[in-house]
């Protein structure tokens, strides 16, 4: 499985944490930064991420800044994704099982490495349970293809 990892200044540390563990987990792993802690703007690296995701670059994407609602919000700007921000492993589960997520955001600031890896772990080995959950999944995508963009 190949995932794309993005986060900003706040999200570094937290995401260095989890490519590691991915590497060496078996993952296919594509870092699109940041690569340091200087001050970058979190919508930038959700939005690339989330492209990556809605283009098929990837199968799924992990993004990261402080408290993972910034760089969550903007994940889910891109038409296609289904960000989830998790703070538990229930959650993760969840948001596989019956949103069919296919982009997890975590906040550094908000959950320990432990947790963090303990939250990877149950959102990458959950499927999706389809059933009821494929008609509201279909709903939130309908949602995309009703929207008028206004200029």
């Amino acid at each position: 499985m190949k995932i794309v990892l993005a986060c900003d200044h706040g999200g570094f540390q937290l995401k260095e944490t989890i490519k590691e563990h991915l590497v060496i987990n078996g993952y296919d792993i594509n870092d699109i930064g940041v690569y340091n802690t200087e001050s970058v703007d979190y919508p930038d690296y959700g939005k690339k991420a989330a492209e990556n995701v809605a283009g098929n670059e990837a199968d799924r994407g992990i993004v990261i800044c402080g408290t993972g609602i910034g760089i969550s919000i903007a994940a889910n700007k891109v038409k296609g994704i289904r960000c989830a921000l998790c703070t538990n492993e229930f959650m993760a589960r969840m948001s596989r099982m019956h949103n069919n997520a296919n982009m997890l955001a975590l906040g550094e600031r908000v959950i320990g490495k432990g947790l963090a890896l303990n939250i990877v772990d149950a959102w990458l080995s959950t499927d999706f349970e389809g059933g009821r959950h494929e008609r509201r999944v279909n709903k939130l995508m309908d949602i995309e293809k009703t929207l008028k963009v206004e200029e």
